[in-house]
């Protein structure tokens, strides 16, 4: 069986609601493909092979989220180990070469906003809190080379 890929409630609902949008514009793609080949010749039509393409990349990315929710195990904030970082938990840390303190929340597939604050739980960062708790020290591989942070707390 292929891997499961552990996401919270939001991150299964967000892929969901994908699905939903990308179904809704399938009718008209398919609408566009017809009345461009209505107008004849299609060796030289622009408006038919862009509908067309347009419809098989809308078809590539829903296989992709149908695949993506067919392997999503929800993971539950009360499954998560006490006091340890996990899918869901929020850590705050700080950089022990600076001292700049800031909150990452620990996220699944389709979630991630670095912007927010929503780091994957694949990313190098992500990777390196999980199953740790407060008072320890990650060290984390960055472009910008190896650092190390202080997980201040979880929750």
């Amino acid at each position: 069986m292929p891997d499961m890929i552990p996401m919270t409630q939001n991150g299964y609902h967000k892929l969901q609601q994908e699905v939903r949008e990308l179904e809704s514009r399938r009718p008209d793609i398919k609408a566009s493909i017809e009345q461009a080949r209505a107008r004849g010749d299609l060796s030289e039509n622009a408006d038919y092979h862009a509908a067309r393409e347009e419809l098989a990349m809308l078809n590539a990315r829903l296989a992709e989220l149908h695949g993506k929710l067919a392997r999503s195990h929800v993971v539950k904030p009360e499954d998560a180990p006490e006091g340890k970082a996990a899918l869901g938990s929020t850590v705050r840390l700080r950089r022990k070469r600076d001292g700049r303190e800031f909150t990452r929340t620990l996220v699944g597939a389709g979630e991630g906003d670095v912007a927010s604050g929503k780091i994957l739980t694949t990313s190098p960062m992500g990777a390196a809190m999980i199953g740790h708790e407060a008072g320890d020290t990650v060290t984390v591989s960055l472009p910008s080379g190896e650092q190390e942070f202080e997980i201040l707390s979880i929750s």
